[in-house]
């Protein structure tokens, strides 16, 4: 089921498969979040927990034991109860259960949580531990945008601008995306810009390590923009289907990051992935701004 808050500049709607936005639009109609299309990507906005894409083997062990979760984890696969609803404001849940006991041994409590100020939207990940040992887990959401935004305009058109911050770093994967362990120094082009053009998703996502904590997708033959804002989401991966011309690119904050190369990781030691005590209590978020 498909559930829409809004004010008078924003509406944004969400599915309660995976508590997934289906759409943002401003008071005008005009549609921002990409849509899906079999032929690039099917997706719109997943939300990612307990782990962030590829799994070596799809495995991993926890105090001895092997267990088997999908890529991303299961969050996107799952109906989330609707706990709160307002004109401006969603809260979905998902509490551990036998199924996903299987895959993830641990009792938890994740909400996600949608919020409206003003031209702005909040996706806020709240994480409680409901167990009695350290809850190890990565968060993060996965939203596409359509490029161009504007008509008239082509996806060359657009560049990702970063805020001033600290010095970005690439991190290495492999050709079938999992981490290699390498980094290297990412600069950027002059006033802080990305440039985006289709052949540099050639080798799948960008994923980038110690980004400013603002981005933003425009073009400087437009007027509108799309800015985003993240908080205790410290890894940023930007993607569109490889070897293609996708009309979307996908602005994505993780907790954490995928598995080694050929390494089935030890949850517990996964030095990325936030580690939560007992009764613990873990936040993040990203703001998405529609400036026109």
């Amino acid at each position: 089921m498909i559930y829409t808050i809004k004010n008078d500049k924003i509406e944004v709607s969400v599915e309660d498969l995976g508590a997934q936005m289906r759409s943002i639009k401003d008071a005008e109609g005009k549609e921002y979040l990409w849509q899906g299309d079999e032929k690039y990507w099917n997706g719109s906005a997943p939300n990612l927990f307990p782990y962030i894409a590829r799994l070596t083997e799809g495995k991993y062990t926890l105090r001895g034991k092997t267990y088997e979760m999908p890529k991303h984890g299961f969050l996107r696969n799952s109906v989330l109860k609707l706990k709160e609803k307002t004109q401006t404001k969603m809260v979905f849940s998902l509490t551990d259960s036998e199924e996903t006991y299987k895959m993830y041994p641990y009792h938890f409590e994740i909400k996600v949580k949608y919020e409206l100020f003003e031209n702005e939207f909040k996706v806020s990940y709240c994480v409680s531990n409901k167990d009695k040992k350290v809850m190890c887990f990565g968060v993060g959401g996965h939203p596409g945008f359509q490029v161009p935004i504007e008509q008239d305009l082509s996806f060359e058109d657009y560049f990702i601008e970063f805020a001033q911050g600290t010095d970005i770093k690439r991190v290495g994967m492999s050709e079938d995306c999992f981490v290699t362990g390498d980094e290297e120094a990412f600069p950027l082009e002059e006033n802080q810009r990305l440039s985006l053009r289709h052949n540099l998703f050639d080798n799948d996502a960008i994923i980038l390590k110690d980004a400013p904590s603002r981005v933003a997708l425009t073009s400087e033959k437009g007027g509108a923009r799309i800015e985003m804002e993240t908080s205790h989401l410290g890894y940023l991966g930007i993607w569109h289907k490889p070897a293609s011309d996708a009309p979307y690119v996908c602005i994505e904050p993780w907790s954490s990051l995928p598995a080694r190369k050929d390494v089935i990781e030890d949850l517990e030691k996964q030095d990325n992935l936030v580690s939560l005590k007992p009764d613990g209590y873990y936040t993040g978020f990203f703001k998405v701004k529609i400036v026109k």
